[in-house]
């Protein structure tokens, strides 16, 4: 499976991805776009995701370890920088069957920050393997 152009905002958001993060990595390199990459394979709860993905994402120390904080986080220009961000979360469909509810809750809220960036015209990128 080939990367997108992660440079064209109007394409980005959450897309399923079977490959490795080096492939994304690269991709973001060429578009000048931040990257991280999420291990979800031994997250067990929602407390271990939010820590995760604090580590995992950078996020201001000020990040309150909830959805709302996540969500705020996420549409934080001083936190996304100047170009966008390419996200890859390893192991999430292993997350998804065993935690639903909560899987759902950060799927919408990834969405609606790719949709905020959007409007922005920066890139905000998320791959699902």
């Amino acid at each position: 499976m080939k990367v997108p152009d992660l440079s064209v905002t109007a394409d980005a958001g959450v897309h399923e991805w079977p490959g490795a993060p080096d492939a994304v990595k690269s991709a973001a390199a060429a578009a000048k776009l931040r990257f991280c990459a999420i291990d979800l394979q031994s997250i067990g709860s929602k407390g271990e995701l939010m820590s995760a993905l604090g580590k995992g994402l950078k996020l201001p120390e000020h990040f309150g370890n909830n959805w709302d904080a996540l969500a705020d986080c996420l549409e934080d220009s001083d936190w996304l920088g100047k170009f966008g961000i390419a996200i890859v979360l390893r192991h999430a469909k292993a997350y998804g069957k065993a935690h639903h509810a909560d899987w759902e809750t950060l799927s919408e809220i990834l969405s609606e920050a790719v949709d905020y960036w959007r409007e922005l015209h920066k890139p905000f990128w998320v791959f699902v393997g």
